[in-house]
C-alpha cells in the first residue's frame, strides 16, 4: 500500500511540477523569444515592426534580426503556413488584442504582433507570389511577393 502510494504521490508531483507536461505549450525567454515545447520551435516575440515585402522578410530575419536581438542562434527563417496556423487561438471567447495597425488579431498572447498579415515561407513556383497568414480572420491566401503594405516578418528557427 505504502509503494502505491509513493508512485501516486511522485507522478503527481512530476505532472504538476512540470510546466511542460502540465499544459505550458509556450515560455517566454525573457530575451526577445518565445520557445513553442510542442513543436520544437523558438519564435520572435514580435514581427519586425514594418510593411516588408517577401524577399526583404527573408533576408531580415536570416540576416537583420539575428543581429539586433539574439546572436547566439545563425538558423531563423520566414516560417511554414502550419507553424503560423499552430499559433492562431480558435477559441470563441478568446477575443485577441488590438495591432498597432489597428486591427484585432487571435494569436496566442506572449506573441505580439504590429499587424495581422505575416508572410510565409512558402512561394508558389509558376508565380511571383508567395503565402501570408492573416491572425484577424484566421485563414491564408497567396500575394504578389512585391507587395508589402501591411505584410509583416515572423521570425522562427528549429531548436537542434
Amino acid at each position: 500500500m505504502i509503494r502505491i502510494l509513493s508512485v501516486i504521490f511522485t507522478v503527481f508531483l512530476f505532472i504538476h511540477c512540470n510546466p511542460i507536461l502540465a499544459g505550458e505549450r509556450f515560455t517566454d525567454n525573457g530575451d526577445g523569444t518565445v520557445t513553442d515545447h510542442k513543436l520544437g520551435l523558438m519564435w520572435a516575440k514580435t514581427d519586425n515592426l514594418g510593411d516588408i515585402d517577401w524577399r526583404q522578410a527573408e533576408k531580415w530575419v536570416k540576416y537583420t534580426f539575428p543581429d539586433t536581438l539574439v546572436k547566439k542562434y545563425d538558423n531563423w527563417r520566414l516560417p511554414t503556413l502550419e507553424e503560423l496556423q499552430s499559433l492562431a487561438v480558435m477559441d470563441k471567447s478568446y477575443r485577441g488584442y488590438e495591432t498597432d495597425c489597428g486591427l484585432t488579431v487571435k494569436i496566442i498572447s506572449v506573441i505580439r504582433l504590429s499587424c495581422a498579415w505575416v508572410w510565409t515561407s512558402e512561394k508558389d513556383p509558376t508565380a511571383p507570389s508567395a503565402r501570408v497568414f492573416n491572425f484577424n480572420n484566421v485563414y491564408h491566401y497567396t500575394v504578389r511577393m512585391a507587395h508589402k503594405r501591411a505584410y509583416r516578418a515572423l521570425p522562427v528557427r528549429t531548436i537542434k
